[in-house]
């Protein structure tokens, strides 16, 4: 619910503050929107649900539900592949509905499918992170408010020139915003930075699932 109504508050102030920064400073806040979108959707939506997930695995760790489901029919690689494809499909699901709702958004279905999917892998890397380095729901706390660096960088990639952007690439959330912004910008070399994207959340989320392993066998 409430990423809806930060899409329906967005749709409303954003477009006000735009023509009274027009009026009063001279200032064009138009090509700023994809930043808008990808910072509160396109990181946030996966982040969101990467969190409920982490915590839900943090308590069945704390619980020893993981341990006791290494006992049970359903294999404990089943069960994760579970709880990674939920925050994935719901990420896409949500991002789909919310970012037309902006009505900042500038690209079409398809495209916007394409940025969804991209964006979608972060939420189980978000939710293993957590789970696999919080001992506890208050380590757990903390690691999340470390991940604004996470969400900010990107934010701050958008204003460095192009070739020093590729630096950022060491967060997982330049990725996807990157594809969204070259999307926006009417441009289709799109595929160098949306398998690199891919392909680097695939790693992240193997080195996360072994080290969750170790942790849940320590």
């Amino acid at each position: 619910l409430l990423i809806p109504l930060m899409a329906l508050l967005i749709r409303w102030l954003v477009p006000s503050l735009t023509g009274q920064l027009a009026d009063r400073l001279d200032f064009d806040l138009v090509p700023y929107y994809p930043v808008i979108i990808s910072y509160f959707f396109v990181m946030l939506v996966p982040l969101m649900f990467g969190m409920v997930i982490g915590f839900l695995l943090l308590d069945e760790r704390d619980d020893q539900t993981l341990a006791a489901l290494q006992v049970t029919p359903l294999s404990m690689a089943n069960y994760l592949a579970y709880r990674i494809a939920t925050p994935m499909l719901l990420s896409i699901a949500l991002l789909l509905a919310v970012i037309p709702l902006t009505g900042l958004n500038r690209i079409g279905f398809l495209p916007l499918l394409l940025v969804s999917l991209g964006a979608a892998p972060l939420a189980p890397v978000f939710a293993l992170f957590l789970a696999t380095f919080a001992a506890n729901k208050v380590q757990g706390f903390a690691l999340m408010k470390g991940l604004g660096a996470v969400l900010i960088a990107p934010v701050v990639a958008f204003f460095v020139a192009s070739g020093w952007q590729l630096a950022f690439g060491l967060m997982p959330t330049y990725w996807p915003v990157k594809v969204y912004w070259l999307l926006d910008a009417g441009r289709t070399d799109i595929w160098g930075f949306y398998i690199a994207g891919l392909l680097y959340q695939f790693v992240l989320l193997i080195l996360l699932l072994r080290r969750f392993d170790r942790v849940l066998h320590r």
